[in-house]
């Protein structure tokens, strides 16, 4: 396998995180023994308290690449799902004492040197909410590796999604997102679907609780071992995330409630 080479051409260094006391990465893993240990190289020093990798029941060695790199390390007996595996990195997060959160995926997707950046626009308060976007102009972004279909309807859904939300954001089906605490204390996330779509329902969730949301240009690489769904599961993802935003509408309207909208007690 080669990894990708991260662009370097202008000196770029990140600046280290000052005011979240906790700041804690989660990793939702599954067969990623390939590209954790980049993944991980690359995520800038002092940029966080903790990692957490939640491996759903990985077919290779993808715990055992964990444990040697000295990250915290939880294990799902069973293949949950996608979605699931966020909810226990989340927990996990929360039981640690995070004061934030960065959702990262570790196929080396995305560009982790920018946690820090990213961790910025939560800490001056600017945003409660921030993903990283792939799709800075359409030119980079297939230049990059991302298929043509999963561009059409990366667009397609993005822009339904920020006319039914009210956002304006670039991506809205990032891998590298970023949340306060109390962004995951208020989400009832455990209502959400355990498959792919349950990160179409937490950026739903997100604006119906009335969060501030951002996002900024993020590079990505798209090679054989990144994460990525088939046609069929995105088509499925696609009209299940089309099915969140009416329901999201019918509980604006008052027309009919969904627990996913009801907050944590």
């Amino acid at each position: 396998m080669t990894i990708p080479k991260k662009d370097t051409s202008e000196n770029f260094k990140a600046s280290p995180t000052a005011n979240f006391k906790k700041p804690i990465i989660v990793l939702p893993a599954y067969n990623a023994a390939s590209t954790l240990k980049a993944t991980i190289e690359d995520i800038p020093a002092g940029s966080y308290h903790e990692i957490i990798l939640v491996d759903d029941c990985s077919s290779d060695n993808t715990v055992q690449i964990a444990e040697s790199l000295g990250i915290t390390v939880i294990r799902h007996q069973t293949n949950r799902g996608y979605g699931a595996n966020q909810k226990t990195c989340y927990d996990a997060a929360l039981d640690h004492g995070a004061d934030a959160v960065v959702m990262l995926h570790p196929d080396y997707q995305y560009d982790s040197r920018l946690i820090p950046h990213f961790l910025g626009f939560l800490e001056t308060g600017i945003c409660q909410v921030m993903l990283g976007c792939r799709v800075r102009t359409r030119h980079e972004t297939i230049q990059s590796g991302m298929p043509i279909y999963k561009y059409i309807s990366n667009r397609f859904l993005t822009t339904v999604e920020n006319v039914v939300l009210g956002q304006n954001l670039g991506d809205f089906h990032s891998g590298f997102r970023c949340y306060t605490r109390k962004v995951l204390e208020t989400i009832p996330y455990h209502r959400n679907s355990d498959d792919f779509v349950f990160d179409s329902q937490f950026l739903a969730q997100v604006t119906y609780f009335g969060f501030r949301m951002g996002d900024a240009p993020i590079p990505c690489r798209y090679f054989e071992e990144a994460s990525s769904i088939n046609f069929a599961r995105s088509s499925k993802y696609g009209l299940q995330t089309l099915a969140t935003l009416g329901k999201f509408i019918l509980q604006k309207s008052h027309l009919a409630k969904f627990s996913i909208f009801q907050a944590n007690q």
